[in-house]
């Protein structure tokens, strides 16, 4: 008998792991944060979210007069106080007029808890194609930065600082990002604050490191990466790995559909030449980078990567974990095989991962989270 109830659990046991290894897995859930049409604008572009040190979200995006790059744009924000389940009213963040104000870029400086932000300012009926070089006058793009010391509840107003970011001869636009700056953790550039950049004319767009040793209060811009050819290195991201190099991941504007990769030792002041990641697939489109801490030792950390994985539409968004420094991307699952644009990449907590990010058809920025055991368990499952 003893032995019957035995073989009983058993196959009990056995029947259940079967059901646990079949059931259907919850999609993800979406959660719209911006929709165009809704709180006053008719559309809403480009994403860009951080987290602060009190665990608020905050979700930055371009409020348009139209879908247009150059449609008055304005610069927005959404609180979140529950990890993006639900998100607070909007707030006008800054507002240019007639002219145009362009990719949100934020940082939060470990130190203090400050919220830094950056974006750019065109004149009314320029664009990064009209826009000419120089540091004066009416007819070029400039750079602004804004602060918030109370979780994102109230900022200060925009500084302009054009001459700490752009050359004063050659560049035409520029560009911060869009999505996040990151501040570097180790090495001998400790506490450095770097934000991605890029700069035109379109058709030779570089890409280069905007930086800041004083936590903020000055900047200074670093050497263009360096290239073979004219590729066209155009919206960037950066990373620290594991050893304090900075990697950048930029946008492939006019060479294969592969992202672009270099990799600097000095905190993002020069770079190694420009390559092409064959790994990385993409449609020319913004994309997002991100080092998550797994547990308390930088060592364990993984990187994270988001874009559209299409080489002909911003379709099929997947995020992509590595676990050596983005030498290999190990893991991968599908967010939305749906639209999928403009992205950015956020750490929850240890275990859990949040993205914002464009779909049908620039309607609306959504939010979804999930966790590295998610990511991993596609990966998981093909091993055995």
């Amino acid at each position: 008998m003893k032995t019957m109830r035995t073989a009983l659990l058993v196959l009990a046991l056995i029947l259940a792991g079967k059901t646990l290894e079949t059931r259907a897995e919850t999609p993800l859930q979406f959660k719209d944060v911006f929709v165009g049409g809704q709180d006053g604008y008719p559309a809403y572009r480009i994403p860009s979210l951080i987290i602060t040190q009190k665990g608020t979200l905050l979700a930055f995006a371009e409020a348009r007069a139209n879908k247009g790059d150059h449609a008055r744009n304005k610069i927005v924000l959404k609180r979140s106080l529950d990890k993006g389940a639900t998100w607070r009213q909007l707030q006008l963040i800054c507002d240019a007029g007639s002219g145009c104000l362009n990719n949100p870029e934020v940082v939060v400086e470990k130190a203090s808890g400050r919220i830094i932000l950056m974006f750019q300012k065109y004149p009314e009926s320029f664009d990064e194609s009209s826009v000419v070089a120089g540091l004066e006058g009416d007819r070029i793009c400039r750079t602004l930065v804004t602060h918030s010391d109370d979780d994102g509840l109230t900022w200060s107003a925009a500084d302009e600082i054009t001459a700490s970011v752009k050359p004063p001869v050659g560049a035409t636009s520029n560009a911060s990002g869009p999505g996040i700056g990151i501040q570097l953790a180790s090495g001998s550039c400790k506490g450095r604050l770097v934000f991605p950049f890029n700069q035109g004319p379109p058709g030779h767009w570089k890409v280069y490191a905007v930086y800041s040793d004083d936590r903020g209060a000055t900047w200074k811009y670093g050497e263009v990466a360096p290239e073979d050819s004219n590729s066209g290195a155009n919206e960037v991201q950066m990373v620290e790995l594991t050893d304090g190099t900075v990697m950048l991941n930029a946008r492939n504007q006019m060479g294969s559909h592969q992202r672009r990769i270099a990799l600097s030792k000095d905190g993002g002041q020069t770079w190694s030449r420009l390559s092409d990641e064959p790994t990385l697939i993409e449609p020319r489109c913004q994309g997002s980078i991100l080092r998550h801490p797994v547990n308390h030792r930088r060592a364990d950390d993984v990187l994270l990567f988001s874009n559209p994985v299409s080489v002909s539409a911003r379709t099929n968004g997947i995020i992509r974990l590595s676990k050596d420094d983005g030498k290999t991307w190990a893991a991968s699952r599908t967010i939305t095989e749906g639209e999928f644009a403009y992205s950015c990449l956020v750490s929850l907590d240890h275990q859990n991962v949040g993205c914002l990010f464009e779909r049908d058809n620039y309607d609306k920025i959504s939010f979804t989270r999930f966790s590295l055991k998610w990511i991993l368990a596609k990966a998981a499952a093909n091993a055995k």
